[in-house]
């Protein structure tokens, strides 16, 4: 990796919980300098811990004992204070709304590299190291489908999506939600909670619909594994 570059920001604040999870970001603006800046930018009051830059470099923004404010209102697994127990990386890429377009290699192995040091230094499990989406579905789609969880997942920093011996539970749609909230997803609003889901475990089909697909990957991801979830 690069050496890391420093560029602090003055958006942040005290933890008021530990570090146990990785929230992955894209910045979604039109180039890396204007994220920077907003990120930097006392008037809007948001931060992250790192920027991957699409050349694979690292910029630091936020000491990881501080609590960064890249979340926003968000939940995981329990945790209602996200900002507080995780730490936020932003990935430079324009987004949705500016052109969404595939990570660079040199930009994915840096976040590699980053995630793998974290969660050794933190002991986070793979089932915390998650999404905007996944921690806000009815706000956020970022770092969206073509992410590439699964190179993460082949080295245990990120959960993988379920291929094999996949049977459907045949849940109720009420029973799908419930399941998908014991996962960690906050369901209130149903449609975006599936949609985070799909995106992050079904991207090729993102439709917000209940099916025997994603009812068997959401079953399988629930079931105890053997390795646990290091």
């Amino acid at each position: 990796m690069k050496d890391i570059i420093e560029r602090p920001s003055p958006n942040f604040d005290e933890r008021a919980l530990p570090v146990s999870m990785i929230v992955l970001h894209y910045t979604g603006m039109e180039d890396a300098e204007s994220a920077i800046e907003r990120l930097c930018d006392p008037a809007w009051a948001v931060s992250a811990h790192y920027v991957v830059l699409e050349d694979g470099q690292v910029i630091r923004m936020v000491p990881e004992d501080k609590r960064a404010r890249h979340a926003g209102i968000s939940h995981w697994r329990g945790i209602s204070d996200v900002n507080s127990a995780s730490i936020g990386i932003e990935i430079v890429n324009p987004g949705h709304d500016y052109g969404y377009r595939e990570f660079p290699e040199a930009q994915i192995e840096a976040v590699i590299r980053l995630v793998s040091d974290i969660k050794e230094r933190h002991a986070i499990t793979r089932g915390n190291i998650v999404g905007h989406s996944d921690v806000a579905p009815a706000r956020k789609r970022d770092p969206g489908e073509l992410f590439p969880w699964s190179r993460l997942a082949r080295l245990r920093l990120a959960l993988p999506r379920p291929t094999k011996n996949l049977m459907d539970p045949e849940w109720t749609e009420g029973g799908f939600l419930l399941a998908l909230e014991r996962f960690g997803y906050e369901v209130t609003e149903r449609m975006a909670a599936i949609m985070a889901f799909q995106r992050r475990f079904r991207p090729e089909l993102i439709d917000g619909e209940i099916d025997g697909e994603c009812r068997a990957i959401l079953l399988a991801l629930l079931l105890p594994k053997p390795q646990g979830d290091d």
